[in-house]
């Protein structure tokens, strides 16, 4: 099946949980505007829903579809925030970023009730690192100097830079760079996790730890299923 299809599968899966009256955190990506457009149509359909925005993006398309927004800062809590993952390990754990909405995916994620990752199953993986970069956003100003010191702890840092023939570097929705730092399989996220956060000039990296409720995906044939956070 068609990845597209695929996505709209998942989309039409995962907006079957937004009951009526339900504040919920809209992702950022292509896996998230998927599920954005279907509950635009829901919506417009009739249902009574109110969505927090993760990025400029999804914003955007959240406002043409007519979903009703409010922002973090009006809410105390969400019912419910759904996103894509770049990674998924058997715990649930996730590498989140290539959107480069992290720092604002991971507030959102962290003022939700439930918290649903939605992904095709190829994003599957043993061992976080395997095969996707780690995203670290960063402030701008000293910017070599910070990934001189994510280099320093082993991983190799790349500076995100947009596509085009005046390439320059990508910023994210607050302004600040994004490195893509190749780590490896990690044995140990929360560790890396903490080695980077502590270094000055990271403003947030794209490690999600035991903050997914659920996972939901869709297979190649289109068949969409649930996985739920292990008990530990």
């Amino acid at each position: 099946m068609e990845l597209a299809a695929r996505l709209d599968r998942l989309a039409a899966a995962a907006a079957d949980l937004v009951k009526p009256g339900m504040t919920v955190g809209l992702g950022t990506g292509s896996t998230a505007d998927a599920l954005i457009r279907e509950l635009g149509r829901r919506v417009a359909a009739g249902l009574l829903m109110t969505g927090v925005a993760t990025s400029c993006q999804s914003e955007t398309l959240a406002r043409d579809l007519g979903i009703p927004l409010v922002t973090l800062d009006e809410v105390a809590r969400l019912d419910l925030g759904i996103d894509g993952a770049d990674e998924i390990d058997p715990a649930l754990d996730a590498i989140k970023g290539r959107g480069g909405a992290l720092l604002r995916e991971k507030l959102v994620a962290l003022a939700c009730d439930d918290y649903v990752l939605v992904a095709t199953t190829e994003k599957s993986v043993d061992r976080l690192g395997e095969r996707t970069p780690l995203p670290v956003e960063i402030i701008a100003f000293g910017w070599s100097h910070t990934a001189e010191r994510i280099r320093a702890l082993g991983y190799a840092p790349q500076l995100r830079m947009t596509v085009g023939d005046c390439s320059q570097p990508a910023t994210t929705d607050n302004g600040g760079y994004i490195l893509d730092c190749a780590t490896g399989s990690m044995a140990d996220p929360a560790g890396l996790a903490k080695s980077i956060k502590i270094i000055p000039g990271v403003v947030e990296h794209g490690l999600f730890l035991s903050i997914a409720t659920s996972v939901m995906q869709v297979d190649p044939h289109g068949d969409v299923f649930i996985r739920s956070r292990p008990e530990v």
